[in-house]
């Protein structure tokens, strides 16, 4: 079976360090950190006081206020990237068979904010179970990828995906496998989470997951630095139009990129914790290179996990030292939520959109807050981390790693669009 060539038309995001897809490509290349002080509920009784919010984000001007409140900030964050996607790849739905389009979304916590508050307002009440009713369609990861397919008449396949930190991975690899294997001709996919509530900041509290670098938001997410201390939790979105080459080439659309491989591993070892054998993370990007039918030596550039994690940084190096042997000294490696922070759930969408710009601009984001290294865990600083600033070069293909809570791996890698 002859597979179909896969590309990227549109571009779609909300994050922390900007409003729209470019504006989150601009502020990566500046090295702009995204990270402030908890304005959404008081913090100060908590252990970790700041996060990665998307700053002034009003929906109205695409919903409505009725419609508004029928939806958890997540699928609103979710529904104004894939308007902002779709327009930017000049597609006409009114032009299109619309049984062909179709939506794969991630998201790894789902309407939690609308959760936390019902079960608040219910606490505070007189015993008398009220409820919204719109508390379940508001609180379930799928809600949004249905709204999208809504807001468009969408008729194609739709579903979403839920696998933590590397959910919107997981749905561009599918999606990446539905258009190849002729199921569908256009997919909006990617991915939305807004954890920052309550539950969401005092749970990974809990764990021992997010840095507490109160002192210091903006320089807490440090990953491959000796001071880590664990990761930032943000919120955001971010949506990629995946086409059919063919397709995008008959209506003429700008091509941002190629996708080319996708692999998908489980570390089956701890609910929460990497492998410190990192064989999970080693397999994925092995299964993502041989898919894309290249040589380990052709990757260009790796948007690392690199959450800022003590064990999580350690353990991807590893994987990727046995990958990639003395080829990871020709490299660029990067984490750019250094500066976003850890988005969960859009974070695979939002660190491929950073792996497109790139090919497409030459140019690799930095790593910041690189303040010490780490000799002890023994990092390699011979690698390129591309600490401080951004580096141009030229690039052909780059990789982007997800691992989320549970041990569930994606790796992603795209190519720089040439015909």
């Amino acid at each position: 079976m002859q597979l179909r060539r896969v590309v990227i038309t549109g571009l779609g995001a909300l994050t922390p360090v900007g409003n729209s897809a470019r504006e989150t490509w601009e502020s990566l290349v500046a090295g702009r950190s995204g990270i402030a002080p908890i304005t959404q509920f008081d913090a100060s009784l908590f252990k970790t006081q700041f996060a990665g919010e998307v700053k002034g984000f009003d929906p109205t001007p695409l919903l409505d206020r009725k419609e508004v409140r029928k939806l958890d900030r997540y699928a609103q964050f979710s529904v104004w990237v894939a308007k902002e996607a779709v327009d930017d790849s000049g597609l006409d739905m009114e032009k299109e068979n619309r049984d062909r389009i179709g939506v794969v979304w991630g998201s790894g916590m789902g309407g939690l904010r609308s959760t936390e508050q019902e079960c608040i307002d219910f606490g505070k009440g007189d015993g008398v179970p009220r409820f919204n009713p719109f508390m379940i369609p508001k609180s379930i990861p799928s809600i949004a990828a249905g709204q999208i397919s809504i807001l468009f008449g969408l008729g194609g396949l739709s579903f979403s995906v839920s696998t933590a930190c590397s959910s919107s991975s997981h749905a561009i690899a599918q999606a990446f496998d539905q258009i190849r294997l002729g199921h569908a001709d256009v997919i909006l996919t990617g991915g939305a989470d807004a954890d920052i509530t309550v539950t969401g900041i005092g749970g990974f509290n809990s764990l021992h997951a997010l840095s507490t670098r109160n002192d210091d938001p903006q320089g807490a997410s440090r990953p491959f630095s000796k001071s880590r201390d664990g990761f930032v939790l943000s919120e955001g979105a971010a949506c990629l139009i995946m086409e059919d080459y063919e397709h995008a080439k008959a209506r003429g659309a700008h091509i941002y990129a190629e996708m080319v491989g996708e692999g998908m591993t489980s570390d089956a070892y701890h609910m929460t914790a990497p492998d410190p054998d990192a064989k999970g993370a080693q397999r994925v990007m092995q299964l993502a290179i041989q898919d894309a039918g290249i040589d380990p030596k052709d990757i260009d550039y790796i948007n690392t996990h690199g959450t800022s994690t003590p064990l999580g940084d350690i353990a991807e190096l590893k994987a990727i030292h046995n990958v990639f042997g003395e080829h990871i000294y020709d490299m660029n490696l990067d984490s750019t939520k250094s500066m976003t922070g850890h988005m969960i759930g859009a974070t695979g969408a939002v660190e491929s959109l950073a792996c497109i710009m790139a090919l497409k601009e030459g140019i690799v984001p930095p790593t910041i807050n690189h303040s010490e290294d780490d000799e002890d865990e023994q990092i390699d600083y011979r690698i390129n981390f591309t600490f401080g600033q951004a580096q141009k070069r030229a690039l052909r293909y780059a990789l982007t790693n997800t691992f989320g809570f549970g041990g569930h791996n994606a790796c992603l890698i795209f190519k720089k669009w040439e015909e």
